[in-house]
């Protein structure tokens, strides 16, 4: 759920629309109305809502026909029907489609406005310290941590899709934290690691004389982790002969040591990661569609680091408390200063996570203590950070700024009234790009990521 929770509503009564929007508005909430089904459907394949108000029947499309399509498009957002013309076949068709609640016309406000936090608060993902350690306040990773919430508990295969260093390994230990096998072995292994012959015998064992410097028989890791789960981090990268014995453990529950031929019985729950286009490497045959149907039961996508910068300072705070923990009082980091922030939430951060932290080691070690200030940064995040923040080619002069041990860089607004015209248009000529529009205005992503909040956008 965003910050501050989204409703749209759609309605084909202009009086309703205006009237429960202010009264929403009121409330706290942002609101947006839509007077058809078509524009509302528009609207919600293209942005992201926390609850819709939809009106059952309109003129055009009706309601229960864009419930249908939006759940059948897997979009679970919460959903109120309203009705003047309460049924109650309409009211169990409504709810067999999957709305979260059902209301009739006129409204009482009282009962709309705590059906409305009702919902919403049951939206908010309820996790326990398994996954304590993902850092994120952001609309993006709060989906994360909500699908964490939902599949947990369940016995499902999960497939974790995301760019390398995006934390794909701590979402993954976290599924296991929360769900009942948390008491039982957690086990990682990164398939691109190893040799097809390694990795075969490093997952099922193998017997005694097997193969050379095979002395001793020895249990392999789906063995090792009965009754829990196992990591399988860069499935993408296995062979196909290894994608085969993969899938007979997730049809059968059943392992081979290498070297024998009596087949073993597991109990095991898989988590697999990658960083590939497995789609893509389906249709070019070098992955099985059936391994990839089993992987890909629940899907969550890991988001990059640049597609979420609002979430950089909560990160950097994370990082900071855990070198204080390590290091002896004279070596503890009291802060970052704003230019140094300014950089670390203007980078683009290609390395994701991972970057910032090594980043942060490396601006911590240099430091010495104190405060982290631009130039403690290293090389490459200053230039990468003044180069996208410069839109006016004045990149040289932005670089040398950065690395000026005093440099400022900060975002000069217009006026008011210009300023989010300004915004609007450089967001149209990006193509809706953040990145490029904080660029080709001059700010960083933090600053345009905050005005584009503060001015509904």
């Amino acid at each position: 759920m965003t910050e501050t929770p989204r409703i749209l509503i759609i309605d084909d009564d202009r009086a309703f629309r205006v009237g429960t929007g202010a009264l929403l508005a009121d409330e706290g909430y942002q609101v947006e109305a839509v007077p058809s089904g078509d524009a509302g459907m528009e609207r919600l394949r293209t942005d992201q809502f926390d609850m819709v108000l939809l009106d059952l029947r309109m003129e055009g499309r009706t309601g229960l026909s864009v419930l249908e399509e939006l759940r059948g498009s897997g979009n679970d957002v919460p959903v109120v029907m309203l009705t003047g013309f309460a049924t109650v076949d309409s009211a169990v068709a409504a709810l067999k489609l999957g709305a979260d609640d059902y209301l009739t016309k006129p409204c009482d406000n009282t009962l709309l406005r705590s059906k409305i936090k009702a919902i919403l608060a049951r939206r908010e993902p309820v996790l326990g310290a398994g996954a304590a350690r993902i850092v994120g306040a952001g609309t993006r990773m709060k989906e994360v941590l909500r699908a964490i919430s939902r599949v947990a508990p369940t016995e499902s295969t999960v497939l974790l899709r995301g760019a390398t260093g995006t934390g794909k390994e701590l979402i993954a230990r976290a599924i296991h934290e929360e769900s009942p096998r948390r008491s039982r072995p957690y086990l990682t292994v990164n398939c691109s690691a190893l040799a097809e012959g390694l990795l075969e015998s490093e997952l099922f064992g193998h017997a005694r004389g097997a193969f050379t410097g095979a002395v001793n028989e020895r249990k392999g890791m789906f063995e090792e982790a009965n009754g829990g789960t196992i990591f399988l981090d860069e499935i993408g990268d296995v062979s196909p002969g290894m994608q085969a014995k993969l899938l007979r453990v997730l049809q059968e529950r059943e392992v081979v040591r290498v070297g024998t031929s009596r087949t073993l019985q597991v109990d095991v729950r898989v988590v697999a990661a990658t960083h590939r286009d497995l789609e893509a490497m389906v249709e070019e045959g070098a992955f099985r569609k059936d391994l990839y149907f089993r992987l890909k039961v629940f899907q969550i996508r890991v988001p990059e680091l640049r597609d979420r910068p609002e979430d950089v300072p909560a990160l950097v705070g994370a990082a900071l408390a855990r070198w204080n923990e390590r290091v002896e009082p004279t070596r503890r980091i009291q802060g970052v200063s704003e230019d140094a922030m300014e950089l670390l939430s203007a980078y683009d951060w290609p390395g994701n996570v991972r970057e910032l932290m090594a980043s942060l080691e490396y601006a911590c070690i240099v430091s010495e203590g104190g405060r982290i200030l631009a130039h403690h940064l290293p090389e490459e995040v200053r230039d990468g950070a003044s180069a996208i923040s410069s839109g006016n080619g004045n990149g040289d002069a932005r670089r040398a700024e950065a690395r000026a041990p005093e440099a400022v860089r900060r975002y000069v607004a217009p006026d008011a009234a210009s300023e989010r015209e300004k915004i609007v248009q450089a967001l149209e000529e990006a193509d809706g790009n953040r990145t490029r529009a904080a660029a080709a205005l001059g700010m960083g992503r933090t600053t345009l990521w905050q005005k584009l909040k503060e001015y509904g956008l």
